[in-house]
């Protein structure tokens, strides 16, 4: 390929490598062959001279190369869209986890620079219609033969990228048992495990509880070997740390075998892998009781979609191994070792989409008379403060809820570029003002932070800790600050939740459906009291300030409420 300026007159079935406006509403693109026709408008635009691209005998179009390229690339359960503009995407035709290697994919890329293509991570789990790999040809012509040698590469062990569909497989859980464990533990690790199983399609078909013994492990192993089961799970009340503990010890008593124990992923590291015959007995890791995503998950995904896991694949899983902590961890990592000036490692930026509802509609009858939002300290309304702390995280957009002294409310977050929700219904309560938020929720949000106005200490920092801890696919659909051993607000909600919270009312809020979800929340440590620290009375923005350990000066309105129900603070 040439890439050259010609006089336009000279021009014809040359690739034009700039666009140019002919006139208002008339464009001729980057990448198109002129024609005659074109040509003749360009001059008549006043374009004397073009810069071009001229193909050389062999070379394919930038089309016809990214074509070329991800048919060779896609495999089963992959769609192709027609190439445009030198670029192929590729979709998911079914829920399931994508097949590829990080060195398949660099071994297409390094054939030329010409010749891009990028995919999702592997073993990623996609859902159907999920954009899995985009191809991408740099210049406007790529030489024939350098793209036969990609393809050859895409091509080379079978194709470069599949989707392997998750299976409805039963699996039979095995938990063991320890003196002094309330039955609370035991039961909680399950529920974590059968939503982990509903959540790839199937099911937790029974659990067995068994003492923490050998000899009672292998016979609940061999229980379900008689059952049939697609997957054996082993939570155990104590952590697998040896070849010759207990319960590698029981799948060698029924005749299985040991593939590999512990990985390098955390959490997740005391994780054990086996078999018995084609049934396969994975030992559960204590971190997955919690559903923070964990190697535990990374394994279990494959086994579902019946992607084989061998020891190797196991100990290659440590570039990018290390995940986010778990809340309640017995011995959380140390960061104390950090020199003094050296940064702590930031979060990975979230990508989800994750809006901000703030309720400020109600009556604040507790305070006596003014409203506590509009009360100012130095000089800034409390509900100022709470919208300036979301504004100063990630979440977007803001929608702030006006019920009670709408007006006031309004012009005390004048100049903030938040939205006002108005809940004709607020004296109803907390249930009607948080339905009228949610309800004005837009489409493509897949989480909603649910925040109190009257919290004047919230700052940004917890708000993105709840945000960097979501993940809109994964099984924890509720995230919740702790401080101190006590949850706080704001809560996100994940956008499953929505058709629930929309019918809330009166004064009905969110606590009764975080009692019916209580195994999908996910609890993340807050180094702040401001999380739980609103405020109903003067007495209380006091303490809140001074617990808080602020100094500011408060002063509050004297803007009347004649309501004296108290049920809606």
């Amino acid at each position: 390929m040439r890439f050259e300026e010609l006089p336009t007159r000279e021009a014809e079935g040359a690739v034009l490598a700039h666009k140019h406006r002919l006139r208002p509403g008339e464009t001729l693109k980057k990448g198109r062959i002129l024609s005659a026709a074109d040509c003749d408008a360009l001059l008549f635009a006043g374009v004397d001279r073009v810069t071009v691209a001229r193909l050389d005998p062999g070379d394919l179009t930038e089309d016809e190369a990214a074509r070329r390229v991800a048919e060779a690339a896609a495999g089963a359960h992959v769609e192709l869209t027609p190439a445009t503009t030198g670029r192929a995407n590729a979709f998911a035709k079914a829920r399931g986890v994508l097949v590829t290697t990080r060195d398949r994919v660099d071994a297409v890329n390094l054939v030329d620079e010409a010749i891009t293509i990028a995919t999702l991570p592997p073993h990623s789990v996609v859902e159907v219609g999920a954009m899995v790999f985009t191809v991408k040809i740099i210049p406007f012509a790529v030489p024939e033969g350098t793209v036969a040698k990609a393809c050859d590469r895409a091509r080379e062990t079978g194709p470069l990228v599949t989707i392997a569909p998750l299976r409805p497989k039963r699996a039979g859980l095995l938990s063991t048992t320890l003196p002094g464990v309330p039955d609370e533990v035991y039961a909680r690790g399950a529920k974590s495990q059968e939503q982990r199983m509903a959540y790839l399609g199937g099911s937790i078909t029974r659990e067995l509880r068994v003492p923490h013994e050998t000899k009672a492990i292998a016979a609940g192993i061999d229980a379900f070997l008689r059952d049939g089961v697609d997957l054996i799970l082993v939570l155990a009340a104590s952590a697998i740390v040896d070849r010759d503990d207990v319960v590698p010890s029981a799948i060698r008593a029924v005749g299985g075998a040991v593939d590999h124990l512990g990985m390098p992923v955390d959490p997740g590291n005391l994780l054990l892998l086996g078999h018995k015959d084609k049934t396969p007995i994975v030992g559960v890791p204590g971190c997955a009781r919690s559903l923070r995503p964990s190697g535990f998950d990374w394994i279990l995904e494959r086994l579902v979609a019946d992607v084989p896991v061998t020891r190797d694949d196991v100990m290659r899983m440590g570039a990018g191994g290390l995940l986010a902590e778990i809340p309640g961890r017995p011995e959380a990592r140390n960061t104390a070792s950090f020199e003094p000036d050296r940064p702590t490692p930031m979060p990975a930026k979230s990508t989800s989409r994750i809006a901000a509802v703030i309720l400020a509609a109600g009556l604040s009858r507790r305070m006596g008379g003014p409203n506590k939002l509009l009360a100012t300290i130095d000089g800034v309304p409390m509900i100022a403060r709470v919208a300036d702390a979301f504004l100063a995280s990630k979440a977007r957009p803001i929608l702030v809820v006006v019920g009670h002294q709408a007006d006031d409310v309004r012009a005390a977050l004048s100049g903030r570029p938040v939205r006002f929700v108005e809940n004709p219904d607020f004296e109803e309560g907390l249930g009607a003002s948080l339905r009228a938020g949610i309800e004005a929720l837009g489409e493509g949000i897949d989480g909603a932070l649910v925040g109190l106005g009257d919290m004047p200490g919230l700052s940004a920092g917890p708000i993105d800790a709840l945000i960097d801890a979501f993940d809109p696919a994964g099984p924890a659909t509720i995230v919740v600050p702790v401080h101190d051993r006590k949850r706080g607000h704001p809560v996100l909600w994940s956008a499953r939740h929505f058709p629930e919270m929309r019918k809330l009312g009166g004064d009905v809020g969110a606590r009764a459906l975080l009692e019916r979800h209580a195994d999908a929340v996910l609890a993340i440590p807050i180094d702040d009291a401001a999380v739980h620290l609103d405020v109903d009375t003067p007495e209380m923005l006091a303490a809140a300030l001074a617990q808080a350990g602020a100094k500011e000066s408060v002063s509050l309105s004297a803007a009347p409420s004649d309501d004296k129900d108290p049920r809606t603070d």
